[in-house]
């Protein structure tokens, strides 16, 4: 099914499948065991590295006192590219593996859900895979997937997500692969691992969670088995955000985000999502930004814009981020709702539009420094005119764009754009 068919209504929704799930501190601790029950014999193991972690290599080492062989590919990059799944689609081939392993946040499991098709397919292109269950053969190895991020839920879900670096390099393309083939069989769920994610990373997963929980309550999808689930995950997150932000060793609040970014994934792996992630995927196609950044950027922006279809589910968040809606009419709530993630975002200091961006602006920053000729010449974010245009377009092509429950065409998701661009943020709440 491809984009354009999923315009209409939704008529008929589908629940997609979980995976089976470890969920608990030193649930780490178990991926020997658990991998030799999957007859786990020689694994790929795909990362980022960790930088400034021994979580890699505690894994690995823990895998091998186990009995079982163990390559390394730890040259995921952030926003994934096509040529890291084809790197270790091609280390997997070589080496005769049987299995996977990745450890990181959406990136690394992202990455491996690739090339888990891919291997799958003899070692075709991962790009031809782009859209809805394009895969042919239902059968590929087996992968556990272990979160050190808070954000992710790719280990629970049915998506991937990958930039095509083969594009033309004026007009890069991130897209959405969703493939019921591509869950993992295991995910490790363990807050113990959070507790090296930098502060700014830590906020920045935690807008992810936010958006993966708030855009399926929204959605056009309107899928009901999804929404409880949705509406919790909001919860927890205006809850446990700034205590995992600013207390990164508390487990309370490492363990109540660990809670709300599986849940989260729960709601949109069925119930959809929308043009907050639509955005933050263009963005990144163009620059390369923390896909968690970029949420943060474009979420008040895409309520303000949403709220005129959905005032009463954006009052039902406003009381779930806490807000004391008694007496507020639900038009006077859901704009209660988006001061509150504003307030959020200010709290955990992440930069409010798109051009606050620099090089320094976070940790692991790759502004300047990615893989193709546009990359290398966009050190900063313009949010000119033009910036804007291309970004538009990206985002109506986008798979996730559907699901807005607001029509989208690009007379009125410019305007979006552009402020998520140079937009204040005040201007919302006025």
């Amino acid at each position: 099914m491809q984009v354009e068919e999923m315009l209409p209504q939704f008529p008929i929704k589908e629940f997609h499948p979980f995976p089976r799930a470890l969920m608990g501190p030193g649930a780490h601790e178990l991926i020997g065991p658990e991998a030799l029950k999957l007859g786990f014999k020689k694994t790929l193991v795909m990362t980022s590295g960790l930088r400034g972690s021994d979580i890699v290599h505690k894994i690995v080492e823990s895998m091998k006192y186990h009995g079982l062989e163990v390559v390394v590919y730890d040259k995921v990059e952030s926003n994934p590219k096509d040529y890291n799944v084809m790197d270790a689609v091609g280390l997997y081939q070589q080496n005769n593996c049987d299995s996977f392993v990745s450890i990181g946040g959406g990136s690394s499991h992202d990455a491996c859900k690739g090339a888990r098709v891919s291997v799958a397919h003899d070692g075709r292109n991962v790009n031809e895979f782009e859209g809805f269950n394009k895969s042919e053969n239902p059968k590929n190895p087996p992968h556990i997937a272990v979160s050190t991020t808070a954000g992710t839920g790719s280990e629970t879900s049915w998506a991937y997500v990958i930039t095509d670096t083969t594009t033309d390099p004026d007009n890069p393309h991130k897209y959405v692969a969703f493939d019921d083939s591509s869950v993992t069989t295991l995910a490790i769920d363990d807050p113990v691992l959070y507790y090296s994610c930098p502060v700014d990373y830590t906020a920045q997963c935690g807008f992810d969670v936010l958006a993966h929980a708030s855009e399926p309550y929204v959605s056009r999808i309107n899928f009901d088995p999804s929404l409880g689930n949705a509406l919790h995950a909001i919860k927890l997150t205006a809850r446990s955000l700034r205590e995992a932000v600013w207390n990164p060793q508390s487990y309370a609040g490492r363990e109540g985000m660990m809670n709300a970014q599986y849940i989260a994934a729960q709601a949109f792996n069925s119930g959809g999502l929308g043009i907050i992630h639509s955005i933050s995927h263009a963005v990144s196609a163009f620059y390369d930004t923390h896909h968690g950044l970029n949420n943060a950027v474009a979420l008040p922006r895409v309520w303000a814009f949403n709220m005129p279809v959905h005032y009463k589910r954006f009052a039902d968040i406003a009381s779930a981020m806490g807000v004391d809606t008694h007496g507020m009419t639900d038009v006077q709530a859901a704009e209660a709702a988006l001061a509150a993630s504003i307030r959020l975002l200010r709290d955990v200091g992440i930069p409010e539009r798109f051009v606050d961006v620099k090089q320094d602006s976070y940790s692991k920053n790759r502004l300047g420094q990615g893989p193709t000729k546009f990359y290398e010449n966009e050190s900063i974010i313009k949010g000119d005119a033009a910036d804007v245009d291309r970004i538009t377009n990206h985002v109506l092509g986008d798979a996730c764009t559907p699901g807005n429950p607001k029509e989208c065409t690009f007379e009125t998701v410019r305007p979006v754009v552009d402020h998520c661009m140079n937009g204040d943020l005040d201007d919302l709440l006025t």
